[in-house]
């Protein structure tokens, strides 16, 4: 073993930490939220704590009430800010949390419960330029610290989707709620007009990057479902347009769901390319009643993997989220190799060239993360935290085998790449079974 492990928290009540975006800038602190179960599928948290890694100290930014639930907290790589889901306050029945149900909000970290709603939301026709309809989920700061992208579902095309099926009529002409991917910019805040109670103002200026269809061409490159989205390179990429070289200062690979020629699913890596202004180009940005918003003009979307001819093809594996090296070129995934054991693989983020990293026995079981210098990805493997150097693809055991094994949806690189943040089920003094969050130092 190779790294010196400290259990950070020992309360009986659950601890949850994000796939990225966890550590404070300066690798002294870790955010997360209080979820009761394991893999934190049951949306049941009310506070958002940290811990200081150096002293296992706790502090509480923020405890919802009114009966909110908040959760998946992520940190600003550039201040003092996070950003995490909360819930629909005052919940009803017609208005529970769930995929549309849902919100950023933004705290500052001196500031204990004090919250600013990043997206604005609008479901009352002709909605609002910059607002949603619906709920945004995965909130993930750029390095600047001025956008955050994010997953989203449409509340006024799933509510009318469920009432017409609900009165057996035919969805004549509307679009169907899928999951895209969005961003926000922050410093352009939107207001709405407070003509539904759910209405509400936002920090920033929310728009859908991604294009899905209802009915993907099979064999093509559309998609019906674009998700787990991921910045690539801090500041976008340099490319080269005729003979000269331009910056692309802002893109987000993500996974779309395809369909094959046969008509199966297949899961692929894609990139969006997003511009610097939001005009208007194929329709409105806010949509209509019977479609979903429309992305700006010159947003780029392009496939990067075609996987249909591998033995056990498209992207596979534990839940996790692609991974771009710091400074753009590759984007990492997994995939199953020709055993079907899950390993990584790294994809060139200019002409979607594949390359398998790790050649491990047996499969790679977690989300992943990069170190700053893009030397090693870490990530969760044979019930301990591993790395593999990204250059020869050389693993490494930082860690005891654990049964049961940490938990796969998070194993976190710190800024400063000196230790990695993960999550084990351990047993408590009073006999529950909870989530606690530990570090590995990493030396030599």
């Amino acid at each position: 073993m190779v790294g010196t492990v400290r259990q950070l928290t020992t309360a009986t009540h659950g601890h949850i930490l994000t796939n990225s975006h966890v550590w404070s800038p300066d690798s002294e602190w870790l955010v997360y939220d209080t979820r009761s179960d394991p893999a934190g599928s049951t949306f049941d948290g009310t506070r958002i704590e940290r811990v200081h890694v150096p002293t296992g100290r706790i502090e509480v930014l923020y405890e919802s009430g009114r009966g909110a639930h908040c959760g998946v907290a992520t940190y600003s790589s550039a201040s003092d800010e996070i950003v995490f889901i909360l819930g629909p306050e005052n919940p009803t029945p017609d208005w529970e949390y769930g995929p549309f149900h849902r919100r950023g909000v933004i705290a500052k970290t001196d500031r204990p419960n004090i919250i600013r709603s990043l997206d604005a939301c609008d479901i009352v026709p002709p909605f609002t330029p910059g607002a949603l309809r619906g709920g945004s989920h995965v909130h993930l700061f750029d390095a600047t610290g001025k956008w955050v992208s994010f997953t989203y579902e449409d509340h006024v095309l799933a509510v009318a989707t469920d009432l017409r099926e609900e009165q057996g009529l035919a969805k004549v002409g509307r679009q169907r709620n899928q999951r895209n991917v969005g961003v926000c910019c922050l410093g352009h805040p939107v207001n709405v007009p407070k003509t539904h109670s759910r209405n509400h103002d936002g920090e920033g200026f929310s728009v859908l990057v991604t294009k899905t269809s209802d009915q993907p061409t099979p064999g093509s490159d559309e998609i019906q479902k674009a998700y787990e989205d991921a910045w690539v390179g801090p500041y976008g990429y340099p490319c080269k347009n005729s003979d000269f070289i331009f910056s692309q200062p802002r893109s987000l690979a993500f996974l779309g769901d395809c369909i094959t020629r046969s008509g199966t699913i297949l899961t692929e890596l894609f990139l969006v390319d997003i511009p610097e202004t939001f005009d208007v180009d194929e329709g409105p940005l806010q949509g209509s009643s019977t479609e979903r918003p429309f992305r700006p003009k010159d947003c780029r979307q392009r496939r990067l993997t075609r996987t249909e001819n591998r033995k056990y093809p498209g992207i596979r594996g534990p839940r996790h989220w692609p991974r771009s090296h710091p400074d753009g070129t590759e984007i990492a995934i997994l995939m199953a190799d020709e055993n079907e054991i899950i390993q990584i693989y790294l994809v060139d983020r200019k002409v979607g060239a594949i390359r398998q990293l790790t050649n491990l026995p047996q499969s790679v079981e977690s989300a992943f993360t990069w170190n700053a210098s893009g030397s090693h990805i870490a990530f969760i493997s044979d019930g301990s935290v591993m790395t593999v150097e990204t250059d020869s693809g050389a693993t490494k055991r930082l860690t005891s085998k654990r049964n049961p094994p940490p938990r796969p949806e998070a194993c976190v690189f710190s800024p400063d790449g000196t230790q990695i943040a993960y999550v084990c089920s351990c047993n408590t003094t009073s006999g529950g079974v909870w989530n606690q969050l530990f570090v590995v130092e990493l030396r030599g």
